[in-house]
């Protein structure tokens, strides 16, 4: 090998390598693991042969060569001079878009794939690839940059050229959750209802349905397309006999992220005589306080993003993590098939996912017995791990801002104030009626919503009005720190849940601050997480089991004002004595049954 190259160098150098000579040797080398070595001889080339009618191919693949080898400025370089060669030539730009987006110039490599989209036909049918390709890097990216409508567009643009990708029908319907397009199941050429079911993420899912059922389905779904099986299991079963039970976390969520906000205190108060406490991140580092509050809280934080999968589940296995505890479920950033190794004897999944992973290598769910009744226990692949009050954790440490004025807050001077932070995907048409009747039959009432984004913010004002609601009487309330966030809770009078899609962290947020939660609770996890935190707080006659009672008791309660401030009177009890915010007790109960785990192994 060596010495076939150092031919085909000095034959390049002499300028007498045929171009195919060239390709073949270059190919070779790659193969035996000589990438360097192929991006000498095609540098060698083009220098011997600057105006060759090939020169524009060869700089394509040594940008491939140099992207692959990590040279990124190098790739860059080479792919900007095959477009100057060949304008027409697609496949550089499409790289180079891609070469740009890993160096972070995300806007840089959008301007590349519009070109791409604008500039070729599809009449010819070896440019389709090629055009998709561009338009679902324009979804995806656009979409990260919460540019929501335009990426939705994008990601339409695409299912109308290949109504078959699930992966496009994925992302298009959570997007259009987000901006509150109604309905969800859109109407899309040649894509049937069926397949769009079939195409809904678990998470997705969430706010579609509250059959249990439906929802496991989506997650076997997910797992049977994305998740590695049968790869070997790296941990001792039997655990490694530590005298302290080692506990792993892992997330992308240690950050200011609602995850953090509810386990923070939770990694604080862990008992360092009987565990100890690792933290396995990929998170972003976004400065917060809360993020180095997660830092300090932990015996040893290890970040795993510059890991593979498998070099990350071996790191955890190196450390003979006894317990990992995965805060991921199938959300954004989601590493299953990290878990699919098995680096812990012991695997569990928290908070992530309010619904079932499907995942074979989670063993547990941390659960309640509101929160997962033995009946719904067979929809789920994992196993409840009942805490004895309620499964969420809470933070006693959360700082509150001042009381900001109704003014402040564009809220009229007077009339009761409705409310809820829920993400906006979380909202469905169905429960926007019953949130409509309400203000309707309570006069000067206003709703007070979170500014998810622009664009369902004008959609859900349009939905209003479309059902004889006055659009000033929904206020967005634009996003702002923590503290502000908290305080704002004190203006409001009535949280209103979200079906089936229930307030999780939200709902623990207003509960803390004192205001009454109103909520409908169904048959899945995620629809009765606000109705668990409402048992554990004695406060079961703020949780219905129908839309209709739901806009009843709203309605009842806005108008006895004496009945809310009884409640809110014994909130506070709970706020002061109640089982649901004492951390140091839902502590030790966890630790509690992660003794008993281990025992069992």
């Amino acid at each position: 090998m060596e010495e076939n190259f150092i031919t085909n160098l000095l034959l390049a150098w002499q300028g007498k390598l045929e171009f195919l000579q060239l390709i073949d040797c270059a190919s070779k080398l790659e193969a035996a693991g000589l990438a360097p070595l192929s991006a000498v001889l095609y540098q060698t080339w083009l220098k011997r042969n600057p105006e060759s009618v090939y020169a524009y191919a060869a700089n394509f693949n040594l940008g491939v060569t140099l992207n692959n080898a990590g040279d990124l400025l190098g790739a860059e370089e080479a792919y900007r001079e095959a477009i100057r060669l060949s304008a027409n030539f697609l496949q550089p730009r499409l790289n180079l878009g891609s070469v740009l987006e890993t160096q972070g110039k995300v806007d840089k490599a959008i301007v590349e794939w519009r070109w791409v989209e604008q500039n070729t036909s599809l009449d010819q049918p070896a440019n389709k690839p090629l055009v998709l390709m561009a338009i679902n890097h324009l979804g995806r990216v656009l979409e990260g940059k919460k540019q929501y409508y335009e990426s939705l567009y994008y990601l339409t643009k695409s299912l109308c050229i290949d109504p078959d990708s699930a992966d496009v029908l994925h992302h298009w319907i959570f997007l259009r959750q987000r901006i509150c397009a109604w309905p969800i199941y859109d109407k899309v050429p040649r894509v049937n209802r069926t397949f769009m079911e079939h195409s809904t993420s678990a998470l997705a899912m969430l706010s579609i349905t509250d059959d249990p059922a439906i929802q496991l389905a989506a997650a076997r779904r997910y797992v049977a397309k994305k998740v590695m099986s049968n790869v070997p299991a790296l941990a001792n079963p039997k655990g490694y006999g530590h005298r302290r039970i080692r506990i792993g976390y892992c997330s992308s969520d240690f950050s200011l992220h609602p995850v953090s906000i509810l386990t923070v205190g939770l990694f604080e108060l862990h008992d360092r005589a009987h565990f100890e406490v690792y933290a396995y991140c990929w998170s972003p580092e976004d400065g917060s306080g809360l993020r180095q509050r997660v830092i300090n809280a932990m015996d040893h934080f290890t970040r795993i993003n510059h890991l593979s999968d498998e070099q990350a589940a071996r790191k955890i296995r190196s450390d003979e993590i006894d317990i990992l505890i995965d805060l991921q479920g199938q959300t954004a950033g989601a590493r299953a098939n990290l878990l699919a190794y098995r680096p812990a004897p012991i695997q569990i999944t928290y908070l992530g996912l309010p619904a079932t992973t499907g995942l074979p290598s989670i063993d547990y769910v941390i659960a309640d017995r509101f929160l997962i009744p033995e009946a719904a226990v067979q929809y789920f692949s994992e196993k409840p791990l009942y805490m004895p009050d309620v499964y969420q954790v809470s933070d006693r440490k959360r700082g509150v801002g001042a009381k900001p004025s109704r003014e402040s807050c564009r809220l009229p001077p007077t009339g009761f104030v409705f409310c809820s932070f829920n993400n906006n995907y979380k909202f469905t048409p169905e429960v926007f009626d019953v949130w409509m009747n309400i203000l309707r039959r309570v006069p000067s009432s206003v709703f007070l919503i979170l500014s998810d984004n622009q664009w369902s913010e004008d959609n859900l004002r349009c939905e209003a009005e479309n059902r004889g609601i006055d659009r000033s009487r929904l206020v967005f309330a634009g996003r702002v720190s923590p503290e502000d966030y908290l305080a704002r809770y004190q203006i409001a009078d009535l949280f209103l849940d979200s079906f089936p899609f229930n307030a999780g962290t939200t709902a623990n947020d207003a509960l803390w601050m004192e205001l009454l939660v109103l909520t409908c609770s169904g048959r899945s996890f995620a629809s009765r997480m606000a109705g668990a935190l409402l048992t554990a707080a004695k406060l079961e006659e703020l949780i219905c089991y129908n839309l209709n009672d739901y806009e009843e008791k709203a309605v009842w309660l806005a108008q006895n004002p004496q009945e809310c401030e009884r409640l809110r009177k014994q909130l506070h009890q709970v706020h002061e004595n109640g089982v649901l915010f004492d951390t140091p007790r839902f502590v030790r109960n966890l630790e509690a049954n992660f003794k008993r785990l281990m025992a069992d192994l």
